[in-house]
């Protein structure tokens, strides 16, 4: 496929537009910034003008630009950023008659940093949306967004990745800094990259009309210690569903599993 990657100069989006040109797709990187290099072209997605520009002859989006986290802008520029970036993408493709968009939604809109007990562990896909910043707010609002535009139009495709905290080989060095208490605001749980772009993959190809939700996490927590202690501690009235395993995450890839055939392949333990 010719597939459009915004923010590809970023984090996860770097990773994503390698992995899916080495698997043989024709990538089309957009992003605000970036070195000047074939491929890539820079996108204001604020401007519809220029997003509907940009996206003219692609026949899928993976959307990942954004202002990545809370705390990193006030508030009000978290929220026109990113909630009129992806406005502008999803409508543009609608437009455009662009059918399959994947884009990164977020662990967050699970109630992180859970200073709320949840209701249950592991968290899955069927937890009601709680989000505690304004960050989440607009994660909740596009997968609202996507919901009235997939009703609208039978033909398209929206896949909401609710990613947990992304690393690369490189951070791993920094997990030995962490502790049970330092990461329980969300689970303990984090995603490699690859496995990010491996999940995205497999959502582009799936692409059933309407809109569908997956968490993706990797397999096994940040940390060695095992999840009934730190359940014990940190959340001891929560209830607890199924086998919770050693080091498994808590943040429940079944779905993803099952519907996608995703499997992650990293982990900081290798």
């Amino acid at each position: 496929m010719k597939i459009a990657v915004t923010g590809s100069s970023g984090k996860l989006g770097a990773v994503v537009a390698t992995y899916l040109a080495d698997a043989g797709h024709d990538v089309l990187s957009l992003d605000r910034v970036g070195a000047r290099r074939d491929g890539f072209l820079v996108v204001d997605f604020r401007d519809y003008g220029q997003v509907v520009d940009a996206l003219a002859g692609v026949e899928a989006i993976v959307h990942l630009a954004a202002i990545p986290a809370s705390g990193l802008a006030p508030e009000a520029e978290t929220f026109h950023n990113n909630m009129l970036s992806t406005f502008n993408v999803f409508q543009a493709a609608r437009r455009l008659g662009i059918s399959t968009i994947v884009y990164a939604s977020s662990e967050t809109l699970l109630g992180l940093p859970l200073e709320i007990e949840p209701a249950y562990i592991p968290l899955d896909e069927e937890f009601d949306s709680r989000p505690e910043s304004m960050y989440a707010v607009v994660k909740h609002l596009e997968e609202e967004l996507a919901q009235k535009l997939v009703r609208w139009d039978d033909s398209l495709s929206i896949t909401a990745l609710r990613f947990s905290n992304v690393m690369t080989p490189d951070d791993y060095a920094g997990f030995a800094e962490f502790t049970p208490a330092s990461r329980k605001w969300n689970l303990w749980g984090y995603i490699d990259a690859r496995d990010a772009a491996q999940a995205i993959e497999l959502a582009l190809n799936r692409a059933l009309p309407g809109f569908d939700r997956f968490i993706i996490a990797a397999a096994d927590t940040v940390i060695d210690a095992p999840n009934a202690a730190m359940l014990d501690e940190f959340y001891p009235g929560v209830e607890r569903r199924g086998d919770i395993g050693e080091n498994e995450t808590l943040l429940s890839i079944d779905k993803a599993r099952r519907e996608l055939g995703y499997e992650p392949r990293h982990s900081w333990r290798d």
